[in-house]
């Protein structure tokens, strides 16, 4: 049996009249007949008393009725489906990113926006190392993943710049920087030990300015992990200055670095050409979206 033949049987079904249901199908009266013999042969039961005045649905024919209404009902469900998938209306998109990206609120807010513009899409996000993200986009295991810049791309990929700040240090409280009135200069930092996020620029430029070679003690990855080890006293960090106001975690004290700002960005990377339409209406969401320029207002004696 094909899907029209259920079509047929419902038609009939509801108007229990062969003239009206074949008007309705656009087919001849005798044609509908004869579609309906061959469904009644198929199955091997008669689905209707036909009358010389009405036509009657036998027991079998309403338990067939009911089943055959969901056929038709699950191949419209189905249809719609393919089309809204088609349109890029559902689907599913990947997102790798790393903690800058939600301490900066540029996850948030892009999420929000595309999910109340395509509440179809399923999004999921996770949090990364952001030495692992571009391996991940390169497989296909993530669709975009939000860095922070600079770093190499692939030449299949493209970047788009959504958020701009700037680097400072992050000192226990117990520092003697920590009480200064100011922003610190990079000499001062020569004897330290530095504790290293997943974004080195910061570190290595300020040691540049300062004339010496930093001392790393660790890079633990994630600033969460990093912002604990300077809580600890195992050193300093050189990090973005988004935390500002970001985190709350005690015996950590953030000041600015003298001169010119260090700057740092954070970007959505995606392939340069993407088959999947969900995942094009996230980029193209991203790629409308300009960049938000933000720079910490230091308010711990800065």
């Amino acid at each position: 049996m094909e899907l029209r033949h259920f079509r047929y049987f419902v038609t009939l079904a509801q108007t229990l009249h062969f003239g009206r249901a074949a008007q309705a199908l656009g087919i001849a009266a005798p044609t509908l007949t004869v579609q309906i013999q061959d469904i009644e042969r198929a199955l091997g039961v008669q689905l209707f008393v036909r009358g010389r005045r009405d036509v009657r649905l036998t027991a079998a024919g309403e338990m067939f009725l009911v089943e055959a209404q969901q056929v038709l009902a699950q191949a419209e469900r189905a249809v719609l489906a393919g089309q809204r998938a088609g349109r890029g209306e559902t689907g599913r998109v990947e997102i790798g990113y790393i903690g800058s990206a939600v301490y900066s609120g540029t996850l948030q807010t892009q999420l929000a926006t595309f999910r109340q513009a395509w509440p179809g899409v399923i999004v999921t996000a996770r949090e990364v190392p952001q030495g692992e993200l571009p391996a991940m986009l390169a497989e296909n295991r993530i669709d975009i993943a939000l860095v922070r810049m600079p770093m190499n791309l692939h030449n299949r990929h493209r970047a788009h710049v959504l958020f701009r700040d700037s680097f400072c240090i992050a000192l226990p409280a117990e520092h003697p920087l920590a009480t200064q009135t100011g922003a610190v200069d990079a000499d001062a930092l020569e004897r330290e030990r530095f504790i290293n996020p997943e974004q080195t620029l910061g570190t290595y430029e300020t040691a540049r300015r300062g004339g010496f070679t930093p001392a790393i003690g660790s890079a633990p990855g994630s600033l969460v992990a990093v912002l604990t080890q300077v809580a600890l006293g195992e050193g300093v960090a050189i990090v973005p200055d988004v935390l500002v106001g970001a985190t709350a975690i005690p015996s950590v004290v953030f000041k600015p670095l003298a001169g010119p700002p260090i700057h740092s960005e954070i970007a959505a990377v995606f392939r340069s050409f993407e088959p999947s339409l969900a995942v094009s209406k996230l980029i193209a969401q991203i790629t409308r979206t300009a960049a938000v320029t933000s720079y910490a207002l230091f308010d711990q004696g800065a």
